[in-house]
């Protein structure tokens, strides 16, 4: 493995109370390596960048703990989870999450197999499938304590994918940028349909940047009516 300077990368960890071991950081320096490689045959990610991969992807996903208790053990599903972020970043900065993968193309699945395998990592796995046919009754519907996010949908349609999958006072929690306040508000309806309510706003910037981030906690309140989610398609085409 190349000899990669850890230094802005432990700082950063610092500046959001993040502490992780030297393994830890070698883990993560693996799994930028591997997705620099597969990148190269797949789209997995626009940013290769090494510095750039680790405030933007890396550490980006495991500001998790701004939010949410990360020392509890507790199931967490990331829906439409791409390269692994935040859900594969979170399992090895946590270990003590059990985590699910959920993507809907099968190369990016075959990606993560093989970084989990590299990795070592155990209580994780990957589901290929859409987000729409998982939450079903009989599948994963109402069984993790959290579901986590950082697709690129609005509120409202992220909300039909993803609180489905929570049980009854649990949390979804959505990674958003600075645009967010009119998709809180139009979302409303939408969250109350689906049993959530926003209970937390968190907001912040990534440590020397002008990166601003969000993490909307979203209490579970009552099990989301059966109907949803809807057909695939629906929830972005006419959200609730």
């Amino acid at each position: 493995m190349n000899n990669y300077n850890t230094l802005q990368f432990e700082k950063d960890l610092k500046a959001m109370n993040i502490t992780l071991s030297n393994k830890q950081i070698e883990q993560f320096l693996i799994y930028y390596e591997m997705l620099v490689e597969w990148n190269e045959v797949m789209n997995l990610t626009a940013i290769t960048e090494y510095e750039e991969v680790m405030k933007k992807h890396f550490l980006d996903s495991i500001t998790l703990n701004q939010a949410f208790d990360v020392t509890k053990e507790c199931t967490v599903i990331d829906v439409g989870c791409g390269a692994g972020f935040p859900g594969l970043a979170l399992k090895i900065a946590y270990p003590n999450l059990k985590i699910t993968l959920l993507d809907s193309l099968n190369k990016r699945i075959n990606f993560l197999n093989a970084v989990i395998d590299k990795l070592g990592l155990t209580d994780i796995e990957t589901v290929h499938g859409r987000a729409e046919d998982f939450a079903k009754a009989g599948k994963l519907r109402e069984t993790f304590d959290v579901a986590v996010s950082r697709a690129v949908a609005n509120l409202s349609t992220l909300s039909e994918y993803c609180l489905p999958y929570v049980k009854v006072g649990g949390y979804f929690i959505p990674y958003k940028s600075e645009k967010v306040r009119s998709e809180i508000e139009a979302a409303g309806k939408a969250l109350s349909i689906l049993g959530g309510s926003l209970e937390k706003k968190i907001e912040f910037t990534l440590p020397d940047t002008d990166y601003y981030r969000n993490l909307l906690l979203i209490k579970k309140n009552k099990p989301t009516p059966n109907k949803y989610p809807r057909k695939a398609g629906l929830p972005s085409k006419e959200p609730i």
